[in-house]
């Protein structure tokens, strides 16, 4: 092993600068693989690793697939002619006899590179062709770098791109690098915990756990450096979540919300349609605590496909309302902006509430009328799309905002709401400095719990976890392509009894023309098999006009057609009762949370509501999951944690809410329990100490004030 120089070393220095790297190498590790500095590179941590601590001899090579290491020397090289091009090819002899070493690229620069007679070390997975062991694209290092290079028992493998490799940027080179770097740093790094938390969760120091993660000795070390390091990354992740919870509720003033009045109470005696659950209760309640709590309210409610969100909005609307506020609620389509607005329409004439819907599709004279009314407070409730966040749209004094669906609106769209707050202190109820209105988010997309800790850590979550009384499981079932008379019949019976059928086609936008073809053909088979004037048959699809689709809608919801074949633009926002059908044709190319939201459109109405999975008999083994997932279970949270499972939270989240979850090291699936002990200990650090004062918590303070200054969190750890 080296012995390490000793110097000081900024970690944020550009890895231009660190030896072996160069100008051309640093540009192509920043593109490729986001490395812009000796700390991006500290955190590219292996993929996996290799067991360099056998050596073979050529005659002991086995015929099978594992990676081995020989000790040989370069007899020759020659070029052989293929289909393409040609490849090199090099004998290369041990004491024992002779294999071949193969290039199918970069030809040039190994031939320049690598020279005969010298001893080398090769490694990595044998071919047996034409009586004789090859080895494509060997690992191959002088036997006397070998011997001097801070290696060790395990081998990292770091993560790479086609480009890097053909470049010449093996992972032998990134592991010299790498090396490289430990020995400008003199391998020691700023401790980042304090000494309480790395006793009491018996973790090793983070100099220990880098050395380790990249030049393991043994089983045992590597495990203990990633646990110290995923440990590590989570920890930050939650303090700063926490925190930044803990800064806004104690900096960020609310509207004062002193008192339940007359609409709430008048509704809730008068005029509520069921009696409330315990959980919606209960949510009531954790939203009336915050909206009278003097700080602004910023909460995630989250439930099932109609377990009742839209009922308790509307209660915390009338609370805005009870204390002289405007509120607003924003969709991310029209038809679910035009459902909550027909949805609220009865409840807020009842109350006399003025209540206004305001859409791409609101004419010049409508939204005249609204901006006006708006800013002179003589309308209380303005439902909408992104409409809502134009500068034109100006409250008096807008109390609470409500946004649904919200991973569908980007950060900056939602902070504009922010700004439509009144400013007490101020004469234009929209400057800045405005206190910022209440704030509740909705989704109907359950979040596994440890995505919400990690996405949405920031925020208060309530959470509505029982349906209305008397709602029916809807029985959902898997059919095959070759039963479709028998789904056809069955139906033909719901029809008869009066009840109407969703059926939905994928769309896919890679496919678009396909999906769309599908759709048409579907169409016309149906048709043929429920013949006019007997059925009548609505089609909403994306390619049509707003004013095509709300007319095929309102035809559906008015009961003039009984079947609607539709593609996922009725995924969320259309309530119909009596539809008691969901047939999903090609149902293995949906994802689960889809499937789910889907099925959700029916069993709204007191009838037994059915769901059709239709598929081909080609299905992958996810598919299988997925449809076995959707046939037992009907709890929005078990399923959304096989989704997870199977998609991982990237995906899961979208681009817009996946930063947080560009983790380095820990995985959230894998790592859930040191995720809840992180956000555990997190929250005990900051509940004894919220400014993070005492000496002890001097390294976290530290590594936290460096959070503010760099990109992401592993820019700063260190």
């Amino acid at each position: 092993m080296l012995n390490f120089v000793v110097m000081s070393v900024n970690l944020q220095t550009p890895i231009d600068y660190l030896k072996g790297v160069g100008p051309n190498r640093a540009d192509l590790l920043r593109k490729e693989l986001g490395i812009h500095t000796y700390q991006d590179l500290l955190n590219l941590f292996p993929n996996r690793y290799l067991d360099r601590t056998k050596y073979y001899q050529i005659n002991q090579l086995q015929r099978n697939s594992a990676d081995v290491q020989v000790i040989g020397k370069i007899i020759k090289f020659e070029e052989v002619a293929q289909k393409r091009g040609k490849r090199l090819v090099a004998t290369f002899q041990d004491d024992t006899g002779t294999m071949e070493l193969v290039w199918f690229r970069g030809q040039k620069w190994i031939r320049e590179s690598l020279k005969p007679q010298t001893p080398y070390v090769i490694f990595g997975k044998t071919n047996w062709f034409n009586g004789k062991f090859s080895m494509p694209h060997p690992d191959i290092e002088l036997l006397s770098e070998h011997k001097k290079s801070l290696s060790s028992a395990m081998q990292p493998i770091y993560p790479s791109t086609e480009k890097l490799t053909n470049k010449g940027i093996s992972n032998r080179v990134i592991t010299k690098i790498m090396q490289q770097l430990f020995l400008e740093t003199n391998g020691r790094f700023t401790e980042t915990l304090s000494p309480e938390l790395l006793e009491s969760q018996k973790l090793i120091s983070k100099s220990d756990a880098l050395f380790n993660v990249h030049f393991p000795k043994n089983q045992e070390l590597l495990t203990k450096a990633q646990y110290r390091l995923k440990f590590e990354e989570l920890f930050y992740i939650q303090l700063q979540l926490i925190l930044k919870n803990l800064i806004h509720k104690s900096k960020i003033k609310g509207l004062p919300f002193t008192q339940v009045g007359d609409y709430f109470n008048t509704f809730f005696e008068e005029h509520l349609p069921f009696n409330l659950t315990h959980a919606q209760k209960r949510v009531l309640k954790e939203i009336r605590s915050d909206l009278g709590s003097q700080a602004q309210m910023n909460r995630l409610l989250q439930g099932d496909v109609g377990s009742g969100k839209t009922i308790v909005a509307f209660m915390s609307m009338l609370m805005a309302l009870d204390n002289g506020f405007q509120a607003c609620l924003m969709a991310p389509t029209e038809i679910l902006s035009v459902q909550h607005y027909n949805g609220l329409l009865d409840w807020c004439n009842e109350l006399n509430i003025s209540i206004k819907l305001l859409t791409g599709s609101s004419n010049t004279s409508e939204r005249k009328e609204i901006h006006e009314n708006l800013e002179n407070g003589q309308l209380q409730i303005l439902i909408g799309t992104h409409a809502l966040l134009e500068d034109a749209v100006k409250f008096k004094n807008l109390g609470l905002a409500i946004i649904d669906e919200q991973h569908r609106f980007g950060v900056a769209q939602r902070s504009k709401l922010w700004h439509k707050g009144p400013n007490q202190n101020s004469e234009n109820p929209n400057a800045q400095g405005a206190i910022p209105p209440h704030i509740l988010i909705m989704t109907a997309t359950p979040i596994p719990r440890t995505l919400a800790m990690s996405v949405y850590g920031d925020l208060d979550i309530s959470v509505i976890d029982e349906l209305p009384p008397g709602r029916q499981a809807i029985k959902t079932v898997h059919r095959y392509d070759k039963n479709r008379l028998k789904v056809f019949r069955f139906i033909r019976d719901e029809i008869e009894k009066g009840h109407q059928i969703y059926i939905v086609y994928p769309l896919i936008q890679e496919s678009e023309k396909m999906d769309y073809k599908d759709l048409i053909d579907g169409y016309a088979s149906i048709e043929r098999d429920f013949p006019k004037p007997k059925y009548q048959i609505s089609i909403v699809h994306g390619k049509m006009k707003a004013a095509d689709k709300d007319y095929e809608m309102q035809r559906f919801v008015k009961g003039e057609t009984q079947i609607m074949v539709a593609t996922t633009v009725i995924e969320v926002g259309v309530n119909v009762p009596n539809a008691s059908v969901m047939v999903i044709e090609s149902a293995e190319r949906f994802g689960l949370s889809q499937l789910h939201q889907l099925r959700g459109r029916v069993g709204r109405g007191a009838e037994q509501s059915y769901c059709i999975l239709m598929t081909g008999h080609k299905l992958s083994n996810d598919s299988k999951t997925r449809l076995e997932t959707m046939v037992r279970s009907s709890d929005g949270f078990e399923i959304a944690e096989v989704d997870l499972r199977l998609r991982g939270p990237g995906d899961i989240m979208g681009t817009q809410q996946s930063g947080v979850l560009n983790l380095k090291i820990a995985d959230l699936l894998k790592d859930s329990d040191i995720l809840k002990s992180a956000r555990f200990h997190a929250q005990n650090i900051l509940k004894k100490d919220p400014s993070l004062a005492s000496p002890n918590n001097k390294a976290i303070l530290n590594t936290y004030r460096e959070m503010g200054k760099y990109r992401n969190i592993w820019n700063y750890i260190s």
